[in-house]
C-alpha cells in the first residue's frame, strides 16, 4: 500500500516536543475505531513494559501518530485535515501487520507495536515524523534505563505458564535448551539471547502455545542482524509444529523414530478424512515411512517452513496433520500412482523433492495425493466468437481456476466493437465487456480461499479494440470497461514491428472481416494481411482504422509504464520456434508468459511446471565453479519422470484439457535461484561472464531435459503428435532461431554458440523420438523458491535487505551471500544494518564498500535492463518454450523502454513479464545523506502484480 508523504517544510520538533505522542501505553481496552479498524480483545493482548497484560486498542495508535504528525507539523486545518487521513491509513497498516503475523490472536509487546509504528512512517515517506518518532523513543528507554538503575535490586519475578487445567512455574532451563537445540550447528548465532527477547514478551499465566510462539517471534527479530536466525526461527516453530501433529514435544534427536511411526497413521488419518487418496494406503507405508530422512528438516528458512504450515500441510479441524518429510512423501506418493514399483519411485521422487534439487509448482504441492489431484499449473484457452462459446470460456475458467489454476486467454477472434451481428442484425460490443465478465469472476473463484483465481487476456496488435484493450487497467475513466484484477498482454505479429522499425502506417481490423489472420504468422500472416488493408483501400471491408503503428506502439509503452499491462509478447517468435507448429497455432501465452503451447476451440493448452534449483549442482572444480553435470542429468531425469506422471494423473476440470495434455503431453521444467549462482561465483548480474553463465546453464538443462523425453519415449512411447514436429523434423529449439531469420528477413541477432552434443541429442530423437512435445519453462517461482529458500526464477536480487508480504505474514529477508562477504571484510555491523535499512537494502550509497561488492550485489533496479535481455537471449535460444522475464527500470523514459522492448525483438526472445518501475521518493533516497537517528525498519518489498500480493500468489 503507497501512502501519501507528508513532507514537513520546516526542521523536525526535537524529541522532547511530542511530550506523550508515542506514548509507552498504547493500549487499554478493546475499541472498534472509525478508521474502519476492529479488533477484539479476546483474541489480541497487548504486554506492558510493567509485565501487565491489556486488551489491544488501535485508537491508542492513531493518538500516538496523531500527536507525532502534529509536533513536528503544526496545528493549520489544511494540514490537521490531511494529517486525519493519513493517520487513518497508517493505523490500519499497523494492525493488519500485527494481525498478519498473529492471525489466530495472541499477545505483542509494546515495543513491537511501535517498531510497526516506526515501519509504517517510513514506508510512507513520512521521515521527519519518523525521525522525531524514533528520538523520543531513545529518549524514553534512556529515561528507563536510568530509573532502573536507581531502583533498589529486587528478584525477577516468577513467571508460571498455563497448559489446560495446569499452572506451572515457567522452566527456563528447558527452553534454554529447546532454543540450544535450535542453534545447533550454526555459526554467530547465541540461544541466550533469543530466550531474552521471548522473556521479554511473557507474563504470568501465560499459556504454553505463547511460549513456544514467543521463542519463534523472538528469533525472527535477529534475523536482520544475522541471516543465520531464520534457521534458528525455523527450527523453533518446527518445535510447535512437532507438538500440534504428534500431540507432544519431541526432541530433533528422536524424529528419525518419530517419522517412521507417525508416517502410516497420517496417510490413514487423511484418508479417513477424506482428504487423501485411497489409493495412498495400498503403499507399504512402513517402508516409506522409514526412507523418511529427518535432518532434512534442517535445511528450511522461517519463511519456506512458515509458509508450507500456512498454506500446504493438510488439516483437519484446523489442526495440522502432516510434517515436513510427511508432506513431501505424500506429495510424492500422488505422483508414482501409476508406477509399477511405486514404492521404489515414490522414494526417488521424495529424495528430490525433500532435498531441495527439485521443486514441483504449488498446483502439484498443494493436491498431490489428494482426492482432487489438479496438479497442472497453467491453462491457456481461445474464446471463439459467438456468445455461447464466450460463456463457455467463462465457465470454463472458473472450473480451472477452482483447483488452483492459472490462465491465458486468447481473445483475438471475438469481433470487435461495432461489427455486425448477423443473428440480430445489430452491433457487436466489441471484447471488453466480456473481459470485465471475466476479471469478476477471477475474483469470485478464489481456490478455496488458497488465493485468488489469475487470468491474463492476450489480444494481437492488429484488433481492431486494441486501443481500449491497453486502457483496461486504467485507474480513470467508465468503470464498467475496466479491469483491476486481470492482466492482459498483447500479441504482437512481426509484421507490426517491422512497421515501427520502419515508420510506417497499421491498420486495425475486426476479426469478423479477416477471420484467418487468428491462425497465421510469419510471411503467410503478413501476405494476408496486406491483402487485407488492399481489400480496405477499395472499400471492400468497411469497419478498419488505419494509424501510424510507432503511435500505437508509444501507446503500448505508455500504458506499460502507467499500469504495467498489457505485456509485450511476440506472436511469431512464439510460433515460428514451436515443435509443434504442424498441428495448430500459439495464439497466447499463459499468466506468466512463459508457457507457449497451441490452442483452439477444441483444445485447452495445459502445462506441468518445475523447477531445478540450480546453485544445488554448482561446484568448484580446480578452484573454478561449473554445474555438476552428473548430478544435474540425475536431477532432470527423475524431474522429467515426474512431470510426465501429471499428464496422467491430473484431475481435468474440462475435456478439452484433457484431450489436450494427452495428446501432446507437454511440460515445463524451469530454473531457479540464478542470482544465487552468480553470487557464489563472485559474479555481478551486469557481466559478460553472467551472460555466459546464463548460456552454458541453460543449454545444460535442456540438453539433459530434451534427452531425458527421449528417454521416457523409449520405455513408454513417443508422444501422439510427434509425426511432423520440428522434433521429428530434426530441427531442435537451438536450428528454429533459423526459422525466425528467415521469416523475418533479419532482425535476429543471437550467438548461436553451443558446447554440448547436440548432433547425438538429434540422432537420438530421430531413433525413439520424444515423450513430450515441450519440455522446458522458466516461471516465476514467486512461491517455491521461498520454501526451497533461494531467489525466484531468473530474478536479481531485488533488494539485500527488506521485508516480504505474503499470505504467512511479513518476513525479514536479508542476503545471506552478501553477509558472509562484508563479514569476511570486517563490515558487518550495527552500523551497516542500519544503513542497508535506510538506503533500501542498496550498498550503491554506502561509502565505505568495495566497489566490486557493489557491482556484485548491485539490485534490480541498478541493473540497467539490457543486461536481463541479453541473458535471458541467450537462455531462449535453448528453450522451446519461453520464460517469465520481468523488466525492472529506474528511470524510465519514452526512449529507454523503446529501446528495451525492440531490443528483446530483436534477440529473439518470445515473451516478456512484468515492467517493473520505481518510485521518484525512492529514487531520491538513494542519493540522500544518511541520517542515522532516522533508520526505519527494514524496507517492504513493493506488491507488483499479483504474484506478488499478499492476498495471491498466482503461479507458483
Amino acid at each position: 500500500m503507497h501512502h501519501p508523504a507528508i513532507t514537513a517544510e520546516r526542521s523536525p520538533a526535537p524529541a522532547t516536543a511530542l511530550s506523550h505522542a508515542a506514548g509507552p501505553d498504547l493500549t487499554d481496552t478493546a475499541f472498534n475505531t472509525g478508521l474502519g479498524v476492529s479488533v477484539s480483545a479476546r483474541s489480541f493482548e497487548v504486554i506492558r513494559r510493567n509485565g501487565a497484560v491489556v486488551a489491544f486498542n488501535p485508537d491508542k495508535i492513531a493518538v500516538a501518530l496523531t500527536k507525532a504528525f502534529l509536533a513536528v507539523e503544526g496545528h493549520q486545518g489544511a494540514t490537521s485535515a490531511r494529517i486525519r487521513d493519513v493517520v487513518g491509513e497508517l493505523t490500519a497498516t499497523v494492525v493488519n501487520a500485527l494481525t498478519r503475523r498473529l492471525p489466530g490472536g495472541g499477545t505483542v509487546h509494546i515495543e513491537d507495536i511501535q517498531d510497526q509504528v516506526e515501519l509504517a512512517l517510513m514506508r510512507s515517506g513520512s521521515h521527519d515524523v519518523a525521525r522525531a518518532y524514533v528520538l523520543y523513543r531513545e529518549k524514553r528507554a534512556a529515561e528507563r534505563a536510568a530509573q532502573a538503575a536507581a531502583a533498589p535490586a529486587s528478584d525477577a519475578p516468577v513467571l508460571h505458564v498455563v497448559d489446560g487445567d495446569i499452572r506451572r512455574p515457567l522452566d527456563r532451563a528447558a527452553l534454554l535448551a529447546t532454543v540450544r537445540e535450535a542453534c545447533a550447528g550454526l555459526a554467530d548465532v547465541s540461544a541466550d539471547t533469543v530466550l531474552e527477547h521471548a522473556l521479554h514478551n511473557l507474563y504470568d499465566g501465560v499459556p504454553v502455545v505463547a511460549v513456544r510462539q514467543s521463542l519463534v517471534l523472538a528469533a525472527r527479530t535477529l534475523i536482520e542482524r544475522e541471516p543465520a536466525y531464520s534457521k534458528v526461527s525455523a527450527r523453533l516453530l518446527l518445535d510447535s509444529i512437532r507438538v500440534e501433529v504428534l500431540g507432544q514435544p519431541t526432541a530433533h534427536g528422536a524424529m528419525t523414530a518419530g517419522y517412521a511411526e507417525y508416517f502410516p497413521r497420517a496417510i490413514r488419518r487423511g484418508i479417513a478424512a477424506e482428504l487423501l487418496d485411497p489409493r495412498l494406503a495400498e503403499f507399504d507405508l512402513e517402508v516409506l515411512g522409514r526412507a523418511l530422512v529427518a535432518d532434512r528438516d534442517l535445511q528450511f528458512d522461517y519463511l519456506g517452513l512458515q509458509t508450507l504450515y500456512d498454506r500446504y500441510f493438510l488439516h483437519v479441524d484446523e489442526q495440522r496433520i502432516e510434517l515436513p518429510q510427511t508432506f513431501f512423501m505424500r506429495v510424492a506418493m500422488g505422483l508414482a500412482l501409476n508406477e509399477i514399483d511405486r514404492e521404489a519411485r515414490a522414494i526417488e521422487f521424495y529424495n528430490l523433492l525433500s532435498s531441495f534439487d527439485f521443486m514441483s509448482s504449488t498446483p502439484t504441492l498443494f493436491n498431490s495425493g489428494t482426492r482432487h489431484s489438479q496438479l497442472s499449473s497453467c491453462y491457456l484457452t481461445t474464446v471463439s466468437d459467438d456468445l455461447e462459446g464466450i460463456y463457455q470460456s467463462v465457465k470454463e475458467n472458473a472450473l480451472l481456476q477452482k483447483y488452483a489454476g492459472g490462465l491465458g486467454n486468447d481473445w483475438t477472434p471475438v469481433r470487435a466493437l461495432g461489427s455486425r451481428i448477423k443473428g440480430t442484425n445489430g452491433k457487436s460490443q466489441g471484447v471488453i465487456p466480456f473481459l470485465k465478465v471475466v476479471n469478476d469472476t477471477a475474483v469470485a473463484v478464489n481456490q478455496g480461499g488458497k488465493r485468488k483465481g489469475a487470468v491474463c487476456a492476450y489480444l494481437e496488435s492488429w484488433h481492431l479494440d486494441i486501443e481500449e484493450f491497453l486502457e483496461l487497467r486504467k485507474n480513470t475513466g467508465d468503470e464498467r470497461r475496466r479491469t483491476h484484477d486481470m492482466n492482459t498482454a498483447n500479441w504482437i505479429p512481426d509484421l507490426f514491428m517491422q512497421r515501427v522499425m520502419n515508420n510506417q502506417d497499421w491498420t486495425l481490423f475486426s476479426p469478423s472481416d479477416v477471420p484467418d489472420l487468428h491462425d497465421k504468422y510469419g510471411k503467410a500472416f503478413a501476405a494476408a494481411y496486406t491483402a487485407y488493408e488492399a481489400r480496405a483501400e477499395r472499400g471492400e471491408i468497411k469497419l478498419f482504422k488505419r494509424i501510424p503503428a510507432v503511435q500505437l506502439w508509444r501507446k503500448m509503452l505508455t500504458m506499460l509504464f502507467e499500469t504495467g499491462h498489457p505485456w509485450i509478447t511476440f506472436k511469431d517468435a512464439c510460433n515460428l520456434r514451436s515443435p509443434q507448429q504442424h498441428v495448430g497455432t500459439v495464439h497466447s501465452s499463459n499468466l506468466c508468459t512463459e508457457i507457449t503451447l497451441n490452442t483452439s476451440d477444441t483444445e485447452t493448452a495445459v502445462c506441468n511446471l518445475g523447477s531445478v534449483n540450480l546453485p544445488a549442482h554448482l561446484v568448484q572444480v580446480d578452484g573454478q565453479w561449473t554445474l555438476d553435470q552428473a548430478k544435474l542429468k540425475r536431477t532432470i531425469r527423475t524431474a522429467m519422470r515426474l512431470l510426465d506422471n501429471v499428464v496422467d494423473i491430473n484431475f481435468y476440470a474440462t475435456p478439452k484439457a484433457r484431450n489436450a495434455n494427452v495428446r501432446h503431453r507437454p511440460v515445463g521444467l524451469g530454473i531457479m535461484g540464478f542470482s544465487n549462482c552468480l553470487q557464489a561465483m563472485g559474479l555481478p548480474y551486469a557481466s559478460d561472464e553472467a551472460v555466459v553463465f546464463a548460456d552454458r546453464s541453460m543449454e545444460a538443462v535442456c540438453y539433459h531435459a530434451y534427452w531425458a523425453s527421449t528417454d521416457l519415449a523409449e520405455e513408454r512411447g513417443r508422444y501422439s503428435s510427434f509425426t511432423g514436429s520440428l522434433w521429428d523434423q530434426g530441427i531442435l529449439p537451438l536450428d528454429s532461431l533459423q526459422l525466425l531469420e528467415d521469416a523475418r528477413g533479419g532482425f535476429v541477432e543471437v550467438d548461436r554458440g553451443a558446447t554440448q552434443d547436440w548432433e547425438a541429442l538429434r540422432q537420438r530423437i530421430a531413433q525413439v523420438g520424444m515423450r513430450n512435445s515441450n519440455c522446458v519453462a522458466i516461471a516465476p517461482t514467486a512461491t517455491i523458491s521461498n520454501i526451497v529458500g533461494l531467489s525466484a526464477s531468473i530474478e536479481p536480487e531485488y533488494q539485500n535487505l527488506y521485508v516480504k508480504s505474503n499470505l504467512s505474514g511479513e518476513f525479514t529477508v536479508v542476503n545471506d551471500a552478501l553477509v558472509r562477504d562484508l563479514k569476511a571484510l570486517g563490515l558487518w555491523d550495527e552500523v551497516m544494518v542500519a544503513d542497508l535499512k535506510y538506503f533500501d537494502g542498496s550498498l550503491a550509497p554506502i561509502d565505505r564498500i568495495p566497489a566490486e561488492l557493489k557491482a556484485r550485489y548491485a539490485t534490480a533496479f541498478e541493473i540497467d535492463p539490457v543486461w536481463l535481455i541479453e541473458a535471458a537471449a541467450r537462455r531462449q535460444k535453448w528453450i522451446d518454450q519461453a520464460q517469465s522475464l520481468n523488466l525492472y527500470v529506474a528511470v524510465a523514459s519514452g526512449k529507454k523502454l523503446d529501446e528495451i522492448y525492440k531490443l528483446a525483438w530483436t534477440r529473439g526472445l518470445k515473451t516478456t513479464y512484468y515492467l517493473r518501475t520505481l518510485g521518484a521518493t525512492a529514487m531520491e533516497k538513494t542519493g540522500a545523506p544518511i541520517d542515522r537517528t532516522a533508520v526505519p525498519a527494514a524496507p517492504a518489498e513493493p506488491k507488483f502484480c499479483a504474484i506478488d500480493n499478499p492476498d495471491c500468489e498466482a503461479c507458483q
